[in-house]
Parts: structure tokens; sequence; C-alpha cells
């Protein structure tokens, strides 16, 4: 039984279980130099979009755009947005892809917030091999990369610092998760299509999360057995607490089947209640497939203004 001195401890060793499937998250400097470089500018809709490049380690550097208000009059808040797996990465949620549903970088911008949409490795225009420099998995890389996407955030004049979240549809939405678990400045994440539990994901067949575009250790150390697996979506969820954590789970989703959603959200809500945030886990199931309605984007946005303390 969790309380609220055990609690540290607990999420610790949440993190570290992670760790052995993940491989271990490299020490984390803010200090190194991110050498933002422009590379054009775009102005439309009331928003200026800025296609950037930024180093996250010595010999790297991430794809993205970085989308701001055209007027700012104060110091805004920020939002990390996570691209789902398609080819063009980064382009679909600036608003440059068909979805209009996954364009939420830009809806976002269009509502005052300054929104950061890198490239995760080998989608968009970013190239990197994270095995041959040495990392266990792409999706450490991954964390590696948006760590230091807040960062840049944080370095940005126009930025509140202490008003920053992340949100992301399908691989977005579970690497807003994986971010968020390691990285508490996060202080809101909308994880949309995002997850659900090892055991009920595709019945138990994890071969869709033990390729190299994600954990190979699910295969080669846990034999792709959920019962093997030292974490699970239950946990990484109870890690969020007590920061605001809002789903987008539709109920006709075939990647992520929808008890096995409800199995997280109800293994980390007593942990949001004896913390006493018990309205800041937010589930919302749509009648959907594997989509971001409209609808339920404009609920999650709410959600997002609410805990940035942000007014229109």
């Amino acid at each position: 039984m969790v309380n609220t001195d055990s609690w540290a401890t607990r999420r610790f060793k949440i993190l570290k279980n992670v760790e052995k499937v993940m491989g271990p998250l490299p020490q984390h400097s803010n200090t190194k130099p991110l050498d933002l470089q422009i590379e054009e500018t775009t102005n439309f809709s009331g928003v200026t979009r800025l296609k950037i490049s930024y180093v996250p380690e010595p010999g790297d550097r991430v794809p993205a755009y970085l989308l701001k208000p055209s007027k700012l009059s104060r110091k805004a808040p920020a939002m990390l947005c996570l691209h789902q797996t398609i080819p063009i990465g980064k382009a679909e949620p600036a608003g440059l892809g068909g979805n209009h549903n996954l364009h939420y970088a830009l809806e976002l911008a269009q509502r005052g917030y300054i929104c950061l949409t890198p490239d995760y490795p080998n989608f968009g225009e970013y190239k990197y091999d994270p095995y041959i420099n040495g990392y266990t998995s792409a999706t450490m890389k991954g964390i590696v990369n948006h760590m230091r996407a807040i960062d840049l955030l944080i370095s940005l004049d126009e930025v509140a610092p202490d008003r920053i979240g992340c949100i992301g549809h399908s691989l977005g939405g579970h690497n807003t998760i994986f971010l968020g678990a390691f990285d508490t400045r996060v202080k809101v994440m909308v994880s949309s299509c995002g997850f659900n539990s090892f055991f009920k994901y595709k019945r138990g067949d994890l071969t869709g999360w033990s390729h190299k575009g994600y954990m190979p250790r699910i295969e080669s150390v846990y034999e792709k057995d959920p019962s093997k697996l030292p974490f699970d979506f239950t946990d990484l969820i109870t890690s969020l607490a007590p920061r605001g954590f809002f789903t987008n789970s539709p109920l006709n989703d075939d990647n992520f089947e929808l008890s096995g959603v409800r199995d997280c959200i109800q293994a980390a809500s007593p942990v949001y209640e004896l913390l006493g945030a018990t309205n800041l886990i937010v589930p919302a199931h749509p009648n959907a497939g594997h989509e971001f309605p409209q609808k339920v984007r404009e609920q999650a946005y709410s959600f997002i203004d609410s805990i940035l303390d942000h007014s229109i």
C-alpha cells in the first residue's frame, strides 16, 4: 500500500525498472550548447513557423519546427508536440500533413502556445542509428532528444519556463508518457491513442513494441512476454502523478484496446487521489477508431489551459 512517504521510493523503482528495458538514461545536462539554427521562416494564420534544428548531444542534430503566435504580449506557455508514425514526422503536427485532426502544434500555437515539434529518429528528415551510438533502444534516444527539446523551450525568452507540457498521438502519445515519466518539468501530458497495458496490447503479443524503433530488449531479454517485463503502462501512468494527464482513448482503437487503457487509469487513480490530484487524470473515450477527433482535441486543449494557467 503506497503512502505519501513511500511514493517517491516507489516512483524511483518504477523508473529503474523502465531503464532495464529501455537502457539507462544518460546523465542530463541542460548546460550543453543546443546550437539552435533557423533554416526558414513562414508567417501564416497568426503563427510564425520556423524550421530549425538543435543539438541534443555531441555529434547529433535534430530537425524540428518551432511555432510561435505572431502576437505575444507576455511570456507564453509552451508545448512539445510529438508526431505519430508517419514518414513526414514533424510536418504533421506543424500543419503540413494531410490529416487536419493531427495539426495540434499549429492549433495550439493559434491558441497562444509556443510549440516545438521535432522528428523522432528515422522519421522526417532525421536519420540516426541509436544502436551504433551506444543506445539500447530508440525509445531512450527519443527521451533524451525530447528532454533537450524541453531545454530548448526553456531557453527561449518568450517561454514561461514553469508552464510547459507535452502532447502526442500514437507514437507521439506514448513518447509523451515516456518523457513525462523521466522529466518532471513537464506539467501536463496529453496522450492520444498512445497506450494500454502490455497484457492487453494485441492480446499480449508484444512484437510491435520489440523492433528497433522501440525496445528490442522486450524480445531479446524478456521474450515478448508481458509477465516477464519489469514494468507496464500501469506503472508509467502512475509515475506521472500528481501532474496533469489527459488521454484520448477511443472506443474502437484497434491498436490500444480500451479495457487495457482502463486498467492503467485504475492503477494510477489511487496515487492521484493520495496526492490530492484526483481531477488531474482525465480519460476521454470518443466513439472513434485510432483517431484524435476535433471535439476531444478541444477538451484536451481546455485541460492544458487549466493546468498551465492560460486563457485565449
